[in-house]
């Protein structure tokens, strides 16, 4: 069935290189991408953008893609109508923190400041991008996700979790240390958000079901898309990441796009129209 609305991933999986609309994973400029967006307008099938990057981040890639609504800060956030509507999914934040925002309550108990003293030249703020995260913590370095996640929990924050958004380029503004790099970029957030439970939301809101939806990504948060999806589809960049292989064998309703990057997210997109 072709689809009735579609969520993409942006970083790595519907912008390339740089975040460019117009260049391939190999930076030889293509228009594929473009347009299999025109056809995706044409067509009049919703486009969210789903990211970990903020709602203000965000509203202008919603303009200038004519993207229908965004998920932001890894599922954390909904927003829609222009970005003048929005929801916040607060997951497992305990009950005591009600009615506040899960970075707040991680400043009060200085959650980030001790798991970045607890990985020495293994973990900073991913500055200057994650200054404006109110439901969760922007990091980047290498770490193993599963131990952070015991480390946590040893402290009695078992309802936190690390998620890993992928890697990116190593820049001079980096203070990690080489054992560090390349870095991936991780979410420190409350359990229970994920891009897959803020677009399950999403759709009872539309009134649409997962059959109607499609996804894009190209990371391992992305596979939190799946199950509320009929497809996933992962870009070619991204299956080929160490270790993902593994993963996408679990994932029943997934598939790998033969091209990366954009080129790979507008072949995803024309086979969903």
């Amino acid at each position: 069935m072709p689809a009735r609305i579609v969520y993409t991933d942006l970083d790595g999986t519907m912008v390339g290189p740089r975040g460019s609309f117009w260049h391939r994973a190999d930076r030889a400029l293509t228009a594929t991408p473009a347009t299999a967006l025109l056809e995706l307008h044409r067509a009049g099938v919703p486009l969210v953008l789903v990211s970990g990057r903020t709602p203000d981040q965000l509203l202008e890639a919603q303009r200038i893609f004519a993207a229908d609504g965004a998920i932001a800060e890894l599922g954390s956030v909904v927003s829609w109508d222009g970005g003048r509507r929005s929801h916040l999914l607060p997951g497992d934040l305990p009950a005591e923190y009600a009615g506040r925002t899960p970075m707040s309550v991680m400043a009060e108990l200085g959650v980030v400041e001790q798991l970045i003293a607890a990985h020495p030249g293994r973990l900073e703020w991913h500055a200057p991008w994650h200054a404006t995260h109110a439901a969760d913590a922007l990091l980047r370095g290498r770490v193993d996700p599963a131990a952070v996640d015991g480390w946590l929990a040893e402290r009695g924050w078992a309802w936190l979790t690390i998620n890993d958004n992928g890697a990116v380029p190593a820049t001079s503004r980096m203070t990690l240390a080489p054992e560090a790099l390349p870095p991936h970029v991780y979410h420190l957030m409350p359990r229970g958000i994920s891009k897959g439970a803020a677009i399950r939301w999403d759709l009872a809101r539309r009134g649409l079901t997962a059959a109607d939806a499609v996804a894009v990504g190209d990371s391992v948060s992305d596979l939190d898309m799946a199950p509320a999806v009929g497809r996933l589809w992962i870009t070619a960049n991204g299956a080929a990441v160490d270790g993902m292989a593994a993963r996408l064998s679990a994932v029943p309703n997934v598939v790998v796009t033969e091209a990366p990057m954009g080129e790979g997210w507008a072949e995803a997109v024309l086979a969903s129209l």
